[in-house]
């Protein structure tokens, strides 16, 4: 019988798995939907069972409160489905043409 912590483990070890892998499926449109909601749906999942798990009486990684755990897990899943397209949200210097400007001079 698999425990609710270890049940979370695997949970999370997908999510990573899975968020790893979302800038190659990003080439094709279809699959990156397909990862935004899989890892949508497995995040909210992992949040159910990291509330049952404090409902339970559990700890995960040794720490007694999963509850800022599931909390994480809802965050993350609101912004998997944040559809960027490629857009520049950081704004920050981009490391392949910071010396292209100076070597056009």
């Amino acid at each position: 019988m698999v425990t609710l912590s270890e049940l979370a483990e695997w949970q999370c070890w997908l999510a990573l798995f899975l968020f790893t892998f979302i800038a190659t499926a990003s080439r094709n449109p279809k699959l990156e939907l397909v990862m935004q909601h899989t890892l949508m749906w497995l995040c909210l999942v992992m949040a159910l069972t990291l509330s049952l798990m404090w409902f339970d009486d559990q700890s995960m990684w040794g720490r007694a409160d999963p509850r800022p755990l599931a909390v994480m897990c809802v965050i993350i899943a609101i912004s998997a489905r944040l559809n960027l397209h490629g857009k520049n949200v950081s704004f920050g210097a981009n490391p392949h043409t910071i010396g292209k400007s100076e070597e056009s001079e």
